[in-house]
């Protein structure tokens, strides 16, 4: 079974999180040949550039549409589990160790910005509303915030009292996994997480409210679209669409009851859900309705890019591999 986001770690030490990077030198991933196809998590597309995340600080570049892929160093050998770019230059990547990482040229290079192995609790995701405002959450209720691009990180203020005055569940001791953030058209922020738990903020994160949850199983990812129209998936096949912010929703038929990894809609307005045993929802009518198209070889899907021509790169526990235009395309 893939080693999607929610990685189990074992234990968990108390206190609050390093506020410093660890003194020591890092480690830097081994180059290995087959690195395309060894497990990768998380992937970005960014005018014309794809890159690609994945075990023992592997990160995969292609220029050319996903047709072939050169690693580059990378300051860890610890499992990356994904990526975010602000522009062509600017991204950071996240990981086990509460790692992470900051690019300045579009991924040639990185640097360790942030590394706490002591507080075991991997992070799942990354994002930034600009090139110094952003968010890393992870493993029991870990969120970090930074107003420097990444030069400091610390609890922020919603992560430490706000954040867990969101719900009643969430207060001091909850083991709750933060999975996946994302930013609708209309500026609203969302978390899914772990045990049916989903989280939005009006104000860039400043303060956080739970919304009413149809599921008690766990959420691995949100797909804003227009408006407040919003994807939420999960465990066993489970979607839903809410057309009001998250307020309420309605499940969709999937047809499958593999765990769903993520989503993406392109820009032909095709949507696409991805998920295991080589699952990809399909639809082109808004999201109102999903066709099943099984990958005959049922791998792991982690990751599902919309690549240049209306291709899909699929990332996963293959490595990474293109898609035909023809499914994208809608034909």
């Amino acid at each position: 079974m893939i080693a999607v986001r929610l990685a189990i770690v074992v234990g968990i030490l108390s206190g609050t999180v390093a506020y410093a990077i660890a003194p020591d030198e890092p480690e830097y991933s081994d180059k290995a040949p087959l690195a395309a196809h060894s497990l990768l998590l998380d992937g970005v597309a960014i005018e014309g550039r794809i890159l690609a995340v994945g075990q023992w600080g592997h990160i995969l570049i292609s220029d050319d549409n996903g047709q072939s892929w050169h690693q580059v160093d990378v300051p860890t050998r610890a499992t990356l589990t994904a990526i975010f770019f602000f522009d062509r230059k600017l991204g950071w990547a996240v990981g086990h160790d509460a790692i992470i990482l900051r690019t300045h040229d579009g991924g040639e290079t990185w640097e360790r910005v942030y590394y706490a192995p002591e507080e075991e609790r991997p992070l799942f995701d990354v994002w930034f509303r600009d090139a110094e405002y952003g968010f890393a959450i992870g493993a029991y209720g870990l969120l970090l915030r930074t107003t420097d691009g990444g030069d400091t990180w610390s609890l922020s203020e919603v992560g430490g009292k706000d954040w867990t005055e969101a719900s009643d569940d969430f207060g001091e001791g909850n083991d709750f996994h933060l999975n996946h953030i994302a930013r609708s058209e209309t500026g609203r922020l969302f978390v899914a997480a772990e045990a049916g738990k989903i989280y939005r903020s009006d104000d860039d994160g400043e303060s956080w409210i739970s919304l009413p949850s149809p599921y008690h199983g766990s959420f691995f990812g949100t797909l804003p679209l227009e408006n407040d129209v919003l994807l939420l998936f999960g465990l066993r096949g489970h979607l839903y669409r809410s057309e009001n912010a998250g307020e309420s929703w309605q499940r969709m038929e999937t047809s499958t009851e593999a765990m769903l990894t993520d989503g993406v809609r392109l820009k032909d307005g095709t949507i696409v859900v991805a998920g295991l045993a080589g699952t990809l929802l399909v639809s082109r009518d808004g999201g109102r309705t999903f066709t099943l198209h099984q990958q005959a070889d049922r791998q792991g899907l982690a990751t599902v890019i919309g690549a240049d021509g209306g291709s899909l790169i699929l990332i996963g526990e293959f490595g990474a591999t293109r898609l035909p235009e023809t499914l994208g395309a809608g034909e």
